[in-house]
């Protein structure tokens, strides 16, 4: 699998972009624990390494299973977020560090998992600080939650504003990694399951949902207006009682590298 590659560090994308991150981003639905449960033992005894752990959403569904938490986090902005939300909870540490050079011990963790961010690691040198960091008979989990663009009219709308007025957003999407790239990264026993995610959002909320993509541009940026009007009459025209549905898959794949 080829690393992706963007035009600048891809730690710093998100620095002017927590608040809306924080507010508008989906969590992860706690179906994805019971899965683990079955499929991998987690347990609330597990120890997780949340890798790229942001402001904190995926963290947060492990610490409230009761389980001790590592967020690994090299952005100090989101990171910040990250510590302010996720303060009440003792068994949660937050760590500044790169998901290639993670800084915990060697052995250390139960699960490596990554809440919408394999996507940005340099995929060989992240793998090989993974298994590092694992116990044996340790895991991996990766999560993303893939909008389905294709199930409402506005989200179709959605997804043609993207690709119009947003140069990035071929580059850094997330759906180029797919089972057969992390099968060739992982190999041949990574399991897949898909869990269903979604939203209820106001205007305000679908513009921060929008604007806390990395790919957004930003005020100022000539595509920022048309953009933001191109969003305001996609929703004037499908939202119902004021808000519209975002539709998510979340999708997981664990394995034991």
């Amino acid at each position: 699998m080829s690393t992706l590659t963007t035009s600048s560090d891809p730690t710093g994308r998100f620095s002017s972009r927590v608040a809306d991150y924080r507010r508008f981003r989906p969590g992860y639905p706690p179906a994805l624990l019971d899965f683990l449960a079955q499929t991998c033992a987690l347990s609330p005894r597990s120890v997780i390494a949340d890798i790229g752990s942001g402001t904190g959403l995926l963290s947060q569904l492990f610490l409230e299973n009761g389980n001790m938490v590592y967020g690994v986090e090299p952005n100090a902005e989101m990171r910040a977020a990250g510590e302010q939300m996720l303060g009440d909870y003792p068994q949660f540490v937050s760590v500044a560090a790169r998901a290639e050079a993670t800084t915990l011990p060697a052995a250390s963790v139960d699960f490596v998992t990554a809440g919408q961010a394999f996507h940005w690691f340099d995929h060989d040198a992240a793998r090989r600080e993974f298994c590092r960091i694992l116990r044996p008979g340790g895991w991996v989990a990766l999560v993303w939650n893939d909008r389905q663009e294709e199930t409402t009219p506005f989200l179709r709308e959605y997804e043609q504003l993207l690709r119009t007025w947003c140069p990035d957003y071929a580059g850094v999407t997330h759906k180029e990694i797919g089972l057969a790239d992390l099968q060739r990264l992982f190999g041949p026993n990574v399991r897949q399951a898909s869990f269903t995610n979604g939203q209820r959002l106001d205007l305000a909320g679908v513009t921060g949902r929008l604007l806390s993509s990395s790919y957004a541009p930003l005020a100022g940026d000539p595509n920022h207006a048309p953009l933001l009007a191109g969003l305001a009459a996609a929703f004037e025209r499908h939202s119902r009682d004021g808000a519209v549905d975002f539709l998510y898959a979340a999708t997981l794949y664990c394995v034991q590298p």
